[in-house]
């Protein structure tokens, strides 16, 4: 028997007055894995994403968790069973941090372990009670990783997690994500734009151009492209390597 997917995109199509931001979409992601959907801006993959909670609602097509079609049921209760980590992270500022990490769980009636949630993404607990204005950009942004976990969502969504942090911060946090998703046996679905930060970070790439899904691959099958979209996408982080190389043995 064929296992079912944590998500599934069946045709799936969005347009906002204009050509398709979404174009016909059919994906399946497997239950366990950490998936990293890339692209320029305008490609469609946060639109794509945000079909999953129904912060999107399709113009056709439909989109699955577990078998079951998102749009039967109650929306807020499918947001509450999904984590979601938005690049801006969107703290309440008003709120301790304890508040903020217990506020979507708390509207489904539980209480979360907060303590347990910050020492999972390497915070100290004693900063429960602390307001977001006295973190530092990486502090909050592990903390939306904490208020994504709470509740024992076993689905994580991510719209461009890291991409206000500096490249040390944002190496350590995808690591610590990484690290996470290993242990707590999530199904991780990440947008981002860095080519290279998905092949470190992912088990599976999707790539988006003008709402379609161009190139599917591991990073390793992306790495050894020779032609076509993937082999595109992967120039820019070969490059790069390319050069460093050349400038630590003296040859730039």
């Amino acid at each position: 028997m064929t296992a079912v997917p944590a998500i599934a995109f069946r045709g799936v199509t969005k347009a906002y007055g204009g050509p398709a931001v979404v174009d016909g979409v059919t994906l399946a992601i497997a239950r366990g894995s950490f998936t990293a959907l890339v692209g320029t801006s305008g490609s469609g993959k946060s639109t794509l994403l945000k079909m999953v909670n129904r912060l999107v609602v399709p113009d056709a097509g439909a989109v699955l968790v577990d078998g079951a079609d998102v749009a039967a049921g109650d929306a807020p209760a499918l947001r509450r069973s999904i984590g979601y980590v938005f690049q801006n992270v969107g703290l309440f500022p008003h709120l301790s941090i304890a508040d903020n990490i217990a506020i979507r769980a708390r509207l489904g009636g539980a209480m979360p372990d907060v303590a347990a949630l910050l020492e999972q993404v390497g915070l100290d607990p004693a900063i429960a009670e602390r307001r977001p204005r006295d973190l530092s950009g990486g502090q909050q942004q592990r903390v939306g990783v904490a208020r994504a976990l709470a509740g024992d969502a076993k689905i994580l969504l991510m719209d461009e997690p890291f991409g206000a942090l500096d490249p040390v911060t944002r190496d350590r946090i995808g690591r610590t994500v990484r690290d996470l998703h290993d242990r707590l046996g999530l199904t991780t679905v990440m947008v981002t734009h860095d080519m290279a930060e998905a092949l470190l970070l992912a088990d599976r790439v999707l790539a988006m151009t003008a709402g379609r899904i161009v190139a599917d691959g591991t990073p390793v099958e992306m790495l050894r492209a020779e032609d076509g979209p993937a082999a595109a996408l992967v120039a820019v982080p070969r490059a790069q390597a390319a050069r460093m190389r050349a400038l630590a043995e003296g040859r730039a």
